[in-house]
């Protein structure tokens, strides 16, 4: 089994920071894509930014400039530095990896870690 374990969420004001962690765990083969999606209540899911295992990073035009995506590869984790937050950025933030057990790659996903931007 495959499982994505997310950190970092919380309550933060505006204008604050948060660093979010996502960790794979489990009988990995390989990891492909990684990244982070936000649902906001009473909006659809969200793409935020996204990491391939080799290539260029993906920023939703709403974060960037203010959130930075990375990833460890040796450590399976993918992480989303978050800067200049603002009220609009409240939303459950979930952790997407497409992960190989053996040769079949799968998207997985984490449980979601609430941030939210209030004063």
């Amino acid at each position: 089994q495959v499982q994505l374990v997310e950190s970092g969420g919380g309550l933060v004001q505006p204008g604050g920071s948060l660093r979010l962690s996502c960790a794979a765990s489990g009988s990995i083969s390989r990891i492909n894509s990684m990244g982070w999606y936000r649902q906001a209540p009473g909006k659809e899911r969200e793409l935020v930014a996204t990491v391939p295992s080799g290539g260029t990073t993906m920023y939703a035009d709403s974060v960037k400039g203010r959130f930075t995506i990375s990833r460890d590869n040796a450590k399976n984790t993918v992480y989303l530095q978050m800067n200049s937050l603002k009220p609009e950025d409240t939303a459950v933030y979930y952790c997407n990896a497409l992960i190989a057990v053996s040769v079949i790659f799968r998207e997985y996903w984490g449980q979601g870690t609430q941030v939210t931007v209030s004063s």
